[in-house]
Protein backbone atom coordinates (compact mmCIF):
# COMPACT_ATOMS: atom_id res chain seq x y z
CA UNK A 1 0.00 0.00 0.00
CA UNK A 2 1.30 3.55 -1.14
CA UNK A 3 1.84 6.12 2.08
CA UNK A 4 0.12 8.45 -0.31
CA UNK A 5 -3.22 6.81 0.15
CA UNK A 6 -2.78 5.90 3.59
CA UNK A 7 -1.96 9.59 4.74
CA UNK A 8 -4.66 11.88 3.02
CA UNK A 9 -5.08 14.95 5.40
CA UNK A 10 -8.59 16.26 5.56
CA UNK A 11 -9.51 20.12 4.92
CA UNK A 12 -8.80 21.97 8.01
CA UNK A 13 -11.27 24.71 8.53
CA UNK A 14 -9.85 25.63 11.49
CA UNK A 15 -6.74 28.57 10.63
CA UNK A 16 -4.95 28.09 14.42
CA UNK A 17 -4.10 24.29 13.80
CA UNK A 18 -0.68 23.36 13.61
CA UNK A 19 -1.31 21.30 10.54
CA UNK A 20 -3.22 23.31 7.75
CA UNK A 21 -3.17 20.19 4.74
CA UNK A 22 -5.18 19.97 2.49
CA UNK A 23 -5.27 16.93 0.20
CA UNK A 24 -3.42 18.34 -2.44
CA UNK A 25 -0.57 20.03 -0.45
CA UNK A 26 2.09 19.79 -1.01
CA UNK A 27 5.15 17.33 0.79
CA UNK A 28 8.42 18.73 1.63
CA UNK A 29 10.86 15.97 2.77
CA UNK A 30 13.24 17.93 5.33
CA UNK A 31 16.31 17.21 7.53
CA UNK A 32 15.57 16.15 10.90
CA UNK A 33 15.58 18.37 12.67
CA UNK A 34 14.66 20.88 9.67
CA UNK A 35 17.49 23.45 9.18
CA UNK A 36 16.78 27.14 10.04
CA UNK A 37 16.81 27.91 6.33
CA UNK A 38 14.36 24.87 5.80
CA UNK A 39 11.84 26.28 8.23
CA UNK A 40 12.01 30.06 7.14
CA UNK A 41 12.19 29.04 3.50
CA UNK A 42 10.26 31.74 1.09
CA UNK A 43 8.31 28.35 0.24
CA UNK A 44 7.03 28.40 2.90
CA UNK A 45 4.49 31.76 2.25
CA UNK A 46 0.26 31.98 2.98
CA UNK A 47 0.00 30.45 -0.75
CA UNK A 48 1.96 27.09 0.04
CA UNK A 49 1.17 24.59 2.30
CA UNK A 50 3.79 22.22 3.21
CA UNK A 51 4.05 19.19 4.63
CA UNK A 52 7.14 18.68 6.57
CA UNK A 53 8.54 14.69 6.47
CA UNK A 54 11.94 13.38 8.25
CA UNK A 55 14.53 12.00 6.18
CA UNK A 56 15.46 9.61 8.57
CA UNK A 57 11.66 8.91 9.21
CA UNK A 58 10.16 8.70 6.46
CA UNK A 59 7.52 6.82 4.32
CA UNK A 60 10.23 4.82 2.80
CA UNK A 61 12.89 5.05 4.91
CA UNK A 62 14.96 1.52 4.76
CA UNK A 63 15.12 1.21 8.67
CA UNK A 64 13.09 -2.12 8.53
CA UNK A 65 11.79 -4.91 6.58
CA UNK A 66 8.47 -3.91 6.46
CA UNK A 67 7.09 -0.30 5.97
CA UNK A 68 6.14 1.83 8.47
CA UNK A 69 2.58 1.75 9.83
CA UNK A 70 2.33 4.82 12.47
CA UNK A 71 3.12 8.52 12.13
CA UNK A 72 3.90 11.09 14.98
CA UNK A 73 3.35 14.66 14.35
CA UNK A 74 5.88 17.03 16.32
CA UNK A 75 4.88 20.52 17.92
CA UNK A 76 6.68 22.28 15.12
CA UNK A 77 4.40 20.32 12.65
CA UNK A 78 7.38 17.69 10.95
CA UNK A 79 6.17 14.26 10.58
CA UNK A 80 7.97 10.76 11.46
CA UNK A 81 7.00 7.38 9.55
CA UNK A 82 7.75 4.51 11.88
CA UNK A 83 7.25 0.83 12.85
CA UNK A 84 4.26 0.56 15.78
CA UNK A 85 5.86 -2.88 17.13
CA UNK A 86 9.50 -1.42 17.53
CA UNK A 87 8.08 1.39 19.05
CA UNK A 88 5.75 -0.37 21.39
CA UNK A 89 8.52 -2.70 22.09
CA UNK A 90 10.63 0.28 24.01
CA UNK A 91 7.71 1.06 25.97
CA UNK A 92 5.89 -0.25 28.68
CA UNK A 93 2.89 2.27 29.09
CA UNK A 94 1.89 1.95 25.43
CA UNK A 95 4.09 4.81 24.30
CA UNK A 96 1.69 7.14 27.18
CA UNK A 97 -1.66 5.17 25.74
CA UNK A 98 -0.98 7.14 22.28
CA UNK A 99 -0.89 3.64 20.35
CA UNK A 100 -3.47 1.20 20.95
CA UNK A 101 -2.40 -2.67 21.55
CA UNK A 102 -2.58 -4.42 18.83
CA UNK A 103 -2.18 -1.55 16.72
CA UNK A 104 -4.41 -1.51 14.18
CA UNK A 105 -4.17 1.54 11.40
CA UNK A 106 -8.40 2.15 11.46
CA UNK A 107 -8.60 5.65 10.14
CA UNK A 108 -6.31 6.78 6.87
CA UNK A 109 -5.92 10.40 8.16
CA UNK A 110 -4.78 9.05 11.78
CA UNK A 111 -1.60 10.93 12.62
CA UNK A 112 -0.54 11.03 16.38
CA UNK A 113 0.43 14.61 17.69
CA UNK A 114 3.27 14.46 20.53
CA UNK A 115 4.28 17.73 22.21
CA UNK A 116 8.07 17.71 21.92
CA UNK A 117 10.17 19.73 18.85
CA UNK A 118 11.23 18.00 15.97
CA UNK A 119 14.63 18.04 17.84
CA UNK A 120 13.82 16.40 20.66
CA UNK A 121 11.16 13.79 19.07
CA UNK A 122 13.96 12.75 16.59
CA UNK A 123 16.40 12.17 19.66
CA UNK A 124 13.64 9.47 21.36
CA UNK A 125 13.10 8.08 17.85
CA UNK A 126 16.78 7.37 17.00
CA UNK A 127 16.98 5.43 20.94
CA UNK A 128 14.03 3.32 20.19
CA UNK A 129 15.49 2.27 16.67
CA UNK A 130 18.98 1.67 18.52
CA UNK A 131 20.74 4.13 16.18
CA UNK A 132 22.84 7.14 16.17
CA UNK A 133 21.94 10.74 16.05
CA UNK A 134 25.05 12.65 17.01
CA UNK A 135 24.78 13.25 13.36
CA UNK A 136 22.68 16.47 14.02
CA UNK A 137 24.89 17.44 16.49
CA UNK A 138 21.86 18.50 18.84
CA UNK A 139 22.47 20.91 21.62
CA UNK A 140 22.70 19.70 25.72
CA UNK A 141 19.60 20.80 26.64
CA UNK A 142 17.90 19.25 23.38
CA UNK A 143 19.55 15.87 24.67
CA UNK A 144 18.66 16.92 27.93
CA UNK A 145 14.87 17.40 27.30
CA UNK A 146 14.48 14.14 25.45
CA UNK A 147 15.98 12.14 28.18
CA UNK A 148 13.69 14.05 30.47
CA UNK A 149 10.89 13.04 28.23
CA UNK A 150 11.42 8.64 27.81
CA UNK A 151 9.55 8.06 31.36
CA UNK A 152 6.61 10.15 29.66
CA UNK A 153 6.42 7.57 27.55
CA UNK A 154 7.05 4.61 29.24
CA UNK A 155 10.93 4.02 27.99
CA UNK A 156 13.36 3.15 30.73
CA UNK A 157 16.34 5.23 30.80
CA UNK A 158 18.59 2.96 32.26
CA UNK A 159 18.00 0.68 29.86
CA UNK A 160 18.84 2.01 26.92
CA UNK A 161 21.79 5.33 28.02
CA UNK A 162 23.68 2.05 29.17
CA UNK A 163 27.51 2.29 28.74
CA UNK A 164 28.87 2.45 24.81
CA UNK A 165 25.37 3.24 23.50
CA UNK A 166 24.74 5.61 20.99
CA UNK A 167 22.78 8.27 23.58
CA UNK A 168 25.23 7.40 26.38
CA UNK A 169 28.37 8.35 23.92
CA UNK A 170 26.21 11.91 22.55
CA UNK A 171 25.58 12.86 25.99
CA UNK A 172 29.29 11.76 27.68
CA UNK A 173 30.37 14.15 24.78
CA UNK A 174 29.07 17.41 26.23
CA UNK A 175 31.30 16.15 29.57
CA UNK A 176 34.49 18.19 29.36
CA UNK A 177 32.77 21.56 29.04
CA UNK A 178 29.82 21.04 30.77
CA UNK A 179 30.39 18.36 33.46
CA UNK A 180 28.33 19.05 36.24
CA UNK A 181 24.98 19.51 33.71
CA UNK A 182 26.11 15.99 32.45
CA UNK A 183 26.32 14.59 36.15
CA UNK A 184 23.12 16.47 36.92
CA UNK A 185 21.20 14.64 34.23
CA UNK A 186 22.76 11.63 34.99
CA UNK A 187 21.85 11.38 38.68
CA UNK A 188 18.52 12.44 37.53
CA UNK A 189 17.76 9.36 36.20
CA UNK A 190 20.10 7.24 37.94
CA UNK A 191 22.53 6.44 35.20
CA UNK A 192 25.31 5.56 37.64
CA UNK A 193 26.99 4.18 34.06
CA UNK A 194 26.76 7.85 32.79
CA UNK A 195 27.71 9.88 36.20
CA UNK A 196 30.96 7.45 36.91
CA UNK A 197 32.68 8.75 33.70
CA UNK A 198 31.55 12.36 33.41
CA UNK A 199 33.07 12.07 37.24
CA UNK A 200 36.62 13.58 36.81
CA UNK A 201 35.91 15.75 34.07
CA UNK A 202 34.26 17.81 38.00
CA UNK A 203 37.64 17.52 40.14
CA UNK A 204 38.20 20.89 39.62
CA UNK A 205 34.22 21.97 39.78
CA UNK A 206 33.74 24.35 42.88
CA UNK A 207 31.02 22.19 45.15
CA UNK A 208 30.20 25.64 46.70
CA UNK A 209 28.46 26.23 43.49
CA UNK A 210 26.00 23.54 43.64
CA UNK A 211 22.95 25.86 44.43
CA UNK A 212 19.37 24.31 45.95
CA UNK A 213 17.76 23.02 42.49
CA UNK A 214 20.77 21.55 41.51
CA UNK A 215 20.92 19.49 44.47
CA UNK A 216 17.04 18.77 44.56
CA UNK A 217 17.81 17.01 41.03
CA UNK A 218 20.60 15.41 42.08
CA UNK A 219 19.35 13.96 44.76
CA UNK A 220 20.97 13.47 48.30
CA UNK A 221 22.53 9.55 46.62
CA UNK A 222 24.71 11.22 43.93
CA UNK A 223 25.44 14.48 45.55
CA UNK A 224 27.00 12.46 48.46
CA UNK A 225 28.75 10.88 45.92
CA UNK A 226 29.82 14.00 44.30
CA UNK A 227 31.19 15.29 47.77
CA UNK A 228 33.03 12.52 49.02
CA UNK A 229 34.70 11.81 45.72
CA UNK A 230 36.74 15.21 46.06
CA UNK A 231 36.60 14.97 49.85
CA UNK A 232 38.33 11.03 49.48
CA UNK A 233 41.00 12.52 47.29
CA UNK A 234 41.52 15.31 49.03
CA UNK A 235 42.29 13.25 52.17
CA UNK A 236 44.49 10.87 50.12
CA UNK A 237 46.45 13.40 48.79
CA UNK A 238 46.87 14.39 52.07
CA UNK A 239 48.04 10.92 53.97
CA UNK A 240 50.56 10.32 50.99
CA UNK A 241 52.00 13.99 51.63
CA UNK A 242 52.80 12.53 55.19
CA UNK A 243 54.57 9.58 54.97
CA UNK A 244 58.20 11.30 54.66
CA UNK A 245 61.48 9.54 52.39
CA UNK A 246 62.84 6.86 54.06
CA UNK A 247 66.55 7.44 55.42
CA UNK A 248 69.24 5.54 54.18
CA UNK A 249 72.70 4.05 56.53
CA UNK A 250 73.91 6.50 57.96
CA UNK A 251 77.43 7.45 56.85
CA UNK A 252 80.81 9.48 56.95
CA UNK A 253 79.06 12.47 55.04
CA UNK A 254 75.50 12.12 56.41
CA UNK A 255 74.39 11.03 59.42
CA UNK A 256 71.20 10.46 60.53
CA UNK A 257 70.97 14.14 61.78
CA UNK A 258 72.47 16.07 58.66
CA UNK A 259 69.24 13.52 56.50
CA UNK A 260 66.65 15.85 58.81
CA UNK A 261 67.43 18.70 56.27
CA UNK A 262 65.46 16.66 53.93
CA UNK A 263 62.69 15.59 56.17
CA UNK A 264 62.05 19.35 57.42
CA UNK A 265 61.82 20.35 53.72
CA UNK A 266 59.75 18.10 52.80
CA UNK A 267 57.56 19.08 55.43
CA UNK A 268 57.58 22.02 54.17
CA UNK A 269 56.69 21.01 50.84
CA UNK A 270 53.79 18.93 51.50
CA UNK A 271 52.39 21.32 53.73
CA UNK A 272 51.96 23.70 51.26
CA UNK A 273 49.79 20.95 49.23
CA UNK A 274 47.90 19.44 51.96
CA UNK A 275 46.75 23.39 53.18
CA UNK A 276 45.06 23.40 49.71
CA UNK A 277 45.03 19.62 48.70
CA UNK A 278 42.60 19.61 45.22
CA UNK A 279 41.21 16.93 44.08
CA UNK A 280 42.68 17.68 40.61
CA UNK A 281 46.06 18.73 41.12
CA UNK A 282 48.00 17.23 38.44
CA UNK A 283 51.34 14.95 38.82
CA UNK A 284 53.26 17.25 36.83
CA UNK A 285 52.64 20.25 39.78
CA UNK A 286 53.91 17.66 42.67
CA UNK A 287 56.63 16.88 40.66
CA UNK A 288 57.19 20.33 39.96
CA UNK A 289 57.08 21.10 43.36
CA UNK A 290 59.09 18.43 45.25
CA UNK A 291 61.82 17.52 42.86
CA UNK A 292 63.63 20.93 43.42
CA UNK A 293 64.21 19.91 46.67
CA UNK A 294 66.95 17.98 45.78
CA UNK A 295 69.19 21.25 44.39
CA UNK A 296 69.51 21.87 47.98
CA UNK A 297 71.23 18.10 49.17
CA UNK A 298 74.66 17.77 48.79
CA UNK A 299 74.15 13.64 49.62
CA UNK A 300 73.60 11.30 46.84
CA UNK A 301 72.01 8.78 48.68
CA UNK A 302 69.51 11.71 50.09
CA UNK A 303 68.97 12.73 46.59
CA UNK A 304 68.24 9.18 45.53
CA UNK A 305 65.92 8.74 48.26
CA UNK A 306 64.13 11.84 47.46
CA UNK A 307 63.26 10.83 43.77
CA UNK A 308 62.26 7.33 44.84
CA UNK A 309 59.77 9.07 47.28
CA UNK A 310 58.22 11.07 44.44
CA UNK A 311 57.62 8.94 42.23
CA UNK A 312 56.07 7.00 44.70
CA UNK A 313 53.81 9.29 45.52
CA UNK A 314 53.21 10.01 42.02
CA UNK A 315 52.03 6.38 41.53
CA UNK A 316 50.01 6.39 44.64
CA UNK A 317 48.52 9.45 43.87
CA UNK A 318 47.88 8.15 40.48
CA UNK A 319 46.05 5.05 41.74
CA UNK A 320 43.39 6.86 43.91
CA UNK A 321 39.65 6.66 42.47
CA UNK A 322 38.42 9.76 40.34
CA UNK A 323 34.92 8.58 40.03
CA UNK A 324 32.09 8.27 42.46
Amino acid sequence: MEWDSILQFPDFQDNDSPFMYGNDAPIMQMPTPPTEKSQNSDIASDSVELVLISTTFSAHAKWHALPPDLVFATSDSVLFYVHSHIVLAASDNQFHSLIPTPYVDQSSNSVIYVLESSEAFNIILHLVYNIPSSQYSPSFDTVSEAIDRLSFYGINAKAYIAAKTHLHNLVLSFAPTLPIQVYTLAAKHDLLDLAIPASPHLLSFNLAAINQEMAEVMGPIYLRKLFFLHIGRSDALKRHLLELPHPHAPTAECSFNDQKSLTRAWALASAYFAWDARPDISIGALESCLKPLADHLTCDECKGSLQAHIKNLVINWSQVKIDP
